[in-house]
């Protein structure tokens, strides 16, 4: 059973959005979806778009894949997010451009969790091991890649139930080689459109929120992620977290 947020307030997977700036992407959500729901009422019609919409926007638990993505905005950014359920591995790899460069790897194996960093593209990489509950929390950091995070942020209550006098409608896009389904969201008060895709594999194609200038796409998917993708990067310095303590 999904948590009601209190009126006013994004749900936490709206809020990890925010805290993405360190990841390159800040979708600025919060004020958006905070207008929207200032306008709620019941539009049964809206409900059955969204309905029909995330229904296509979930992989099988058992499918492994990785799907890479680009950002827009003035910290461009490639993630690459991989998952091989079988093997209860999960990563994501994050790789900044510009003037800033630096990359970001989550690693989660049964090897142990590990959060890994590299300034610059030819500095040596540091990693930490995590404890469970630190890898849960940085994995909030990169939520806005699952499909799960958009489908709580387009089946809650206050959002489903209804825009008043506002447009939920399908459409159809053709990005980078892939075929999407799309739901878009124009909400009174809220300048822009607010548009999220799904690809044919149902995982998550293109996103934009309202009149931010940030989005991300897919540019590339692979139903056999390459082992590597859930290996620490080679070379790399691994220090153990403990309570207080570093080891």
């Amino acid at each position: 059973m999904r948590r009601k947020a209190k009126s006013g307030q994004c749900p936490p997977s709206v809020r990890a959005a925010v805290l993405l700036a360190s990841a390159a992407l800040v979708l600025s959500a919060c004020g958006a979806i905070n207008t929207v729901r200032q306008a709620v009422h019941d539009v049964e019609g809206n409900r059955s778009t969204i309905d029909s919409f995330t229904k296509g926007l979930e992989p099988s638990p058992a499918t492994a894949f990785a799907a890479t993505y680009t950002t827009t905005g003035s910290a461009p950014a490639t993630i690459v997010y991989a998952v091989n359920p079988g093997a209860g591995d999960l990563a994501f790899h994050e790789t900044q451009t510009g003037a800033n460069a630096s990359s970001t790897q989550l690693i989660v194996s049964s090897s142990g969790d590990y959060l890994c960093n590299q300034s610059g593209g030819t500095a040596p990489w540091s990693c930490q091991k995590l404890s469970r509950t630190d890898a849960e929390a940085q994995k909030q950091l990169f939520d806005v890649y699952t499909p799960a995070h958009w489908i709580d942020f387009l089946d809650g209550a206050s959002f489903v139930a209804g825009l008043a006098g506002d447009k939920v409608s399908s459409s159809t896009m053709s990005l980078n080689g892939f075929a999407m389904d799309c739901v878009d969201l124009v909400a009174s008060g809220v300048s822009g459109t607010s548009t999220i895709c799904s690809t044919s594999q149902g995982i998550l194609g293109y996103v934009k929120v309202a009149s931010d200038s940030t989005s991300f796409e897919i540019t590339d998917y692979t139903a056999s992620p390459a082992p590597a993708l859930f290996e620490l990067p080679a070379g790399a310095t691994v220090t153990t977290v403990t309570t207080g303590t570093t080891t």
